[in-house]
This record gives C-alpha cells, structure tokens and sequence, in this order.
C-alpha cells in the first residue's frame, strides 16, 4: 500500500492563503491533487493540515471535494505524518507539499518505481545534482523507517521539515536518488512561494490546461520555450 501525504496549511509566510488561491476557478490545491490522482503507483492520498483554526476553511474545501483529511498540529509536521500513517496504514508514504500544482504524476510514479526496485528506506528527486525542477519535488520514505525517524526525532528541524533525518545522515539510511534525465535542473522554478510563482502557473494552467487537462512538463517546457516572457518571469529561471 502507497499512501500520498500532502502537507499544506494556510499560514505561508511569503503568500498566505496560497493552497486555496484559484487557478482556473479551482483551488490551487485541488488542481495539485487532480495531477496527483494520475499517478498510477499512488494507492491512497491524505491532505495533511494543522488544527488551526486558519487552516478550518481548507480543511471545509477538502473535505467538500472528497479529499480525506488529517489534522494535528501547525508545527510538529513529522507528528502529522505519522497520525495520518496511523489513520490510513501503508507500506509507504510519498511526501508531498502544497505548493507543487504543476507536479509530474509521472515522476512521482519513476520515484516510488525505484524506491521499491531498490528496496531502500529513502528515496528523493532533489539530489544536488541532475535535480528536477522546484516543483516537481516528491520524497518516498518506508512506514518502518518513517516511524524510525519520528521516534529518535529530538530538535525541531526533524518535526518542521519530516525527512531531515533522512538527508542529514545518509549514512544511517538505504537511500536512492531519481534523477533527471540528461541535465540539472534543480534552480528551474515550478514551485508556488511568491506573487510571481503564482503568476507563472496560472499563465501556464491557461495556455495548457483547457485544451489539455493532463498536461506535461515537456509541454510547460515548450510552452516557456514559445514564451520568453515566462522565461525568467519574477526574475527566476522557469526554464
């Protein structure tokens, strides 16, 4: 059993609010999940949020959409993957974050493919070399390990960021890294943090999204490609 864990909450400082900003009528979150219920190998997937009171109308959105919810607390994330393991029991869970609406349901996919090929506690697409773009990030860590890591975790690092213990001490831990085919793109930005972000996707759900809903990262790239002001919109690499 895979089970998708998606964190996301309402407090961001850089853009509150984001996971619920619209992207083509939609949540921004609920475009990410629909990308998301693509990915073949993803067995179940849970929204992972805080009981904030700010976080109670994500939670109204989620849920009114059909999208199981697991709440605990704003900053103990590790605490929240477990409790949302322990509703929902696997063999492994994928780590998701709620500013990715442009993720790879195929790259997800390639990540749990090898994880299990490999048969290793960890495995991740950030690797500091042949990266993916920020964005498409996805992190696939075993139950047993997962549950490892969250009992020995001690400093507040381990509870915010839930895989620190993980890239913070590879040696501890069977690692494999899913890397990008044929270059590095690791400081290409996909991901949703600024004003700017968000301006990029929703000109890239525009051009994409109505005549092809599942669209992929090759046709955002060839969408950049057509389009040199997306290039470097918000004065970050897009492409």
């Amino acid at each position: 059993m895979i089970l998708a864990v998606l964190q996301a909450r309402m407090s961001s400082t850089r853009l509150p609010g984001k996971v619920l900003k619209p992207l083509l009528g939609q949540p921004m979150v609920l475009r990410q999940i629909e990308r998301l219920q693509r990915a073949e190998q993803i067995d179940r997937l849970v929204v992972a949020t805080s009981t904030e009171a700010s976080d109670d109308q994500l939670a109204t959105v989620l849920t009114g959409a059909g999208v199981p919810v697991f709440r605990g607390a704003l900053n103990d994330v590790l605490a929240r993957f477990i409790g949302a393991l322990d509703a929902h029991p696997a063999d492994h869970v994928v780590r998701l974050t709620a500013d990715c609406p442009l993720i790879d349901p195929h790259v997800v996919d390639a990540a749990i493919a090898l994880h299990l090929a490999e048969a290793v506690d960890y495995t991740s697409n950030t690797a500091q070399t042949f990266a993916f773009p920020k964005g498409l990030d996805v992190e696939v860590v075993s139950a047993a390990a997962l549950r490892h890591a969250a009992a020995a975790a001690t400093m507040a690092e381990e509870r915010e960021h839930v895989t620190w213990g993980f890239w913070t001490q590879p040696d501890q831990w069977k690692i494999a890294w899913l890397h990008s085919p044929g270059s590095d793109d690791g400081d290409i930005r996909w991901t949703v943090d600024t004003p700017d972000d968000l301006a990029f996707v929703t000109e890239v759900y525009e051009a994409l999204y109505p005549a092809a809903p599942a669209f992929t990262s090759q046709d955002i790239r060839d969408l950049i490609a057509a389009r040199p002001d997306l290039a470097h919109l918000g004065g970050h690499r897009r492409i």
